[in-house]
């Protein structure tokens, strides 16, 4: 850094995500930072802590660590300076874009009879519009094949050009080749036969890609792309139905099925930050906090359990991640404390994505980093006959992500951790094909 000026100015690229409350969702307002390192805006925490209930109340609604009672909270100014240098860029950014947006076009022709209403109308607000990532895929998926049957029609009619010219040859030329008939001959098809290898290479490469980009493209579950995902595959909804060769491989059964179970949600465990679904399959960061009545069962970070108490034998199921920023999945016992995070404690084992690359397993409270892309969706096997615990990353096959050893002198449940500033995030337990 001392090679820079003073004046230098470094991007540093921030979502609002980054400078947002848990507890509101909304940009840090005088901010607070806590002992334990969280941040939260000053009224949201009064309110929390306000509305607690028996016991101390005076504990970080994240991590759930303990403060001395009527600790003096003070403001984080760099958190502040950050929130408002964000906000005044934001601000920047949207002027910017309204200023670039198009002139509006030339009046009506003299026969068209004006649109009284849009001129009375009041001008909609612009809203940015972003592809989400399966979109994009699919834009791919689709160009990939373009390109493959542009390479494939470039080999058709090479081949037929050159059955054409020793067609020709055939007919007209009877005769020898000469010398140097027979070397331009030879050129010709040494030049011609390394253009067919160098098309056959392109489309190999591009037939990799496409079915790299076919692995990746897996239409979303959850609520908010169900419109999407009944558009493409209703044959009736277009009238140009989708190639076949851009759907998704399909994946194998995995070798795990025979054990699989199918656990679901236990209410007296979830937390008040959290909702399920209707057949307690899935798991969801709720927009505002539920009045769930109070429960020693329930904890009190966004953690939840599964009813299912696995005592022997060997079970297998599948979490799918992908729309949760920051989670954690594992199992624990029914005992595991209610204000401890998963994997922090004897009784409890867990892998954990922080969503920014931070990929660990915790087992007796003991952390592992682990080297790995994000797994879209895990699979955990249980074997309490061997006392073995392993995590895999389930796609197209299943690579092993962590293994451990377990011992629980009690039941052990399917255990969940979900953490996100963006309501919404959700973790789903997946139905496994046998």
């Amino acid at each position: 850094m001392a090679g820079l000026a003073s004046s230098s100015a470094i991007p540093v690229w921030l979502g609002e995500d980054d400078l947002s409350c848990i507890i509101c969702h909304g940009l840090l307002v005088w901010p607070t930072t806590l002992p334990c390192g969280h941040s939260f805006c000053r009224d949201c925490l009064g309110k929390v802590w306000g509305a607690g209930g028996a016991g101390s109340p005076w504990a970080c609604p994240t991590c759930r660590e303990a403060l001395a009672p009527r600790s003096r909270l003070r403001k984080n100014t760099l958190l502040e300076d950050l929130v408002d240098k964000y906000s005044r860029a934001a601000r920047e950014l949207e002027d910017a874009e309204l200023a670039q947006s198009p002139a509006p076009g030339p009046g009506p022709a003299p026969d068209s009879a004006p649109d009284l209403a849009s001129q009375h109308r009041p001008a909609q607000p612009r809203v940015a519009v972003q592809k989400s990532t399966t979109e994009v895929m699919w834009e791919l998926t689709e160009v990939a094949q373009e390109l493959v049957d542009i390479v494939k029609n470039l080999q058709n009619q090479r081949a037929l050009s050159e059955t054409g010219i020793e067609k020709e040859s055939s007919i007209l030329g009877m005769a020898p080749f000469s010398g140097e008939e027979l070397s331009l001959a030879s050129m010709k098809r040494m030049t011609s036969n390394t253009s067919e290898g160098k098309m056959s290479n392109i489309l190999r490469h591009l037939k990799e890609i496409q079915e790299k980009l076919r692995g990746h493209v897996t239409w979303k579950e959850g609520p908010a792309e169900h419109t999407q995902v009944d558009l493409l595959e209703s044959p009736s909804s277009s009238s140009c139905p989708l190639p076949v060769q851009s759907c998704p491989a399909p994946r194998r059964a995995s070798r795990f099925a025979p054990w699989t179970i199918n656990p679901t949600f236990d209410l007296r465990s979830l937390s008040c930050s959290l909702e399920v679904s209707s057949d307690c399959r899935t798991v969801t960061v709720s927009r505002c906090p539920q009045p769930y009545p109070w429960s020693p069962e329930r904890f009190s970070v966004s953690q939840a359990l599964c009813s299912q108490a696995l005592s022997s034998g060997r079970q297998y199921w599948e979490v799918d991640t992908r729309y949760c920023n920051h989670w954690a999945v594992g199992v624990a016992s029914w005992g595991m404390s209610r204000d401890q995070m998963l994997g922090r404690t004897t009784d409890s084992w867990c892998i954990e994505w922080r969503g920014t690359g931070q990929f660990s397993a915790w087992t007796m409270v003991k952390k592992t980093e682990l080297v790995s892309d994000r797994p879209e969706v895990v699979a955990i096997w249980l074997d309490l006959e061997e006392g073995k615990l392993a995590f895999y990353s389930v796609a197209s096959q299943e690579r092993l992500l962590y293994e451990c050893e377990v011992s629980a002198s009690s039941p052990l449940h399917p255990a969940f951790w979900l953490y996100g500033l963006s309501p919404g995030n959700s973790l789903t337990v997946k139905q496994v094909k046998e």
